[in-house]
């Protein structure tokens, strides 16, 4: 199972100041904490695109392409790419630049955006949501298969052999990600694309019939099981003292909550609900590195997983904690869960053996 982090780029916001953290320096903090999980030995980062005074990064491959030049193995992938609102000639172009940099290592993560604001701004009716999204996502993936493109729809105009250049050293990966709708998890299974699940609330095992739906649907259109990848994206952070962390880290995380929250008529975040999320039964990955490694192989077990995305900066703590949040992942949580798997897998052969 490969181990990564995800992030949206949020904002530091200081409450007795009411000012809002400068995008320039949080785009150099990212880059400083790509660079630690790559020297950490993780296996991937994600980036988010957003359009909205509270993010940094409306787009994803501009800070992959910085960090390409700074890391040497870490895959470096969107999460997301809005691909509704966005070109996927462009799109595919800018990710190639990013695979040649990074000699290899580019992924896009391809979803339809939980926020809308990329929809406007672009010049996109949110009543073509769906057919936006299969539309280009089938472009996209054309291109990614071959350069010369003839092709029509319905959003974007008609392409007749053109070149789309440069060319990555192979075909990207594209992932899917969805939030728990049946449609996109049958839309990743029957296009064979790796999924990743969000998973941000409530029990993560009410997310079963999802990953049961993927491996059906990805098994009826008879793609091979060898390239079966299926992962999770969950709110997490890391510390040496467990509640330390919390009690430093649940103002930040509840004002973030909030803040997304009165957009779309959510109650306000309590510490209960911050509290169940770190029990075994919560969606919240957040303590220090004995209660992560246990969550983690918990999840991996559920669900059969083969990637694990924490997402860290949810509520912008400050750069420092996240730094230190890093370090712990790279250098007792992962070791930890990677040990734990290598000796249920040896224990599996060993079983097989004696029969």
């Amino acid at each position: 199972m490969e181990l990564g982090i995800s992030m949206f780029g949020d904002l530091h916001f200081d409450p007795a100041t009411n000012k809002i953290q400068a995008p320039g320096v949080r785009l150099k903090e990212i880059i400083e904490e790509i660079k630690l999980m790559d020297e950490v030995g993780l296996d991937y980062f994600g980036i988010g695109e957003h359009h909205r005074p509270d993010y940094a990064v409306p787009s994803p491959e501009i800070i992959l392409a910085a960090a390409s030049a700074v890391t040497k193995n870490i895959k470096l992938g969107s999460a997301v790419s809005v691909v509704s609102s966005s070109d996927p000639v462009k799109l595919y172009q800018n990710f190639s630049m990013v695979d040649l940099l990074s000699d290899g290592r580019a992924e896009i993560m391809a979803g339809r955006g939980s926020f809308i604001e990329s929809f406007p701004l672009f010049g996109y009716d949110l009543n073509d949501y769906d057919s936006l999204f299969e539309e280009k996502l089938d472009l996209l993936l054309k291109i990614n298969k071959e350069p010369l493109i003839t092709w029509k729809g319905k959003h974007r105009a008609a392409l007749d052999r053109q070149l789309v250049l440069p060319r990555a050293a192979r075909p990207i990966p594209v992932w899917i990600a969805v939030g728990g709708t049946p449609s996109s998890v049958e839309r990743a299974g029957r296009l064979g694309l790796p999924l990743m699940i969000a998973i941000i609330g409530g029990s993560p095992v009410q997310f079963q019939p999802f990953f049961d739906l993927y491996k059906e649907v990805y098994q009826k259109y008879g793609h091979d099981m060898n390239h079966y990848q299926v992962g999770i994206h969950v709110h997490g952070f890391y510390g040496d003292d467990s509640t330390a962390l919390t009690n430093m880290y649940y103002p930040l995380y509840a004002a973030q909550m909030d803040r997304v929250g009165r957009t779309r008529g959510w109650p306000p975040y309590r510490r209960n609900q911050f509290d169940f999320g770190r029990t075994k039964n919560g969606a919240l990955v957040i303590g220090d590195a004995s209660e992560a490694i246990d969550k983690i192989l918990y999840l991996q077990e559920l669900f059969g997983l083969t990637r694990f995305a924490t997402h860290m900066d949810t509520g912008a703590p400050l750069h420092r904690d996240i730094m230190k949040s890093i370090e712990i992942y790279g250098t007792k949580i992962a070791p930890g869960v990677r040990e734990a798997l290598k000796q249920k897998s040896n224990r599996e052969k060993e079983a097989q053996a004696g029969h």
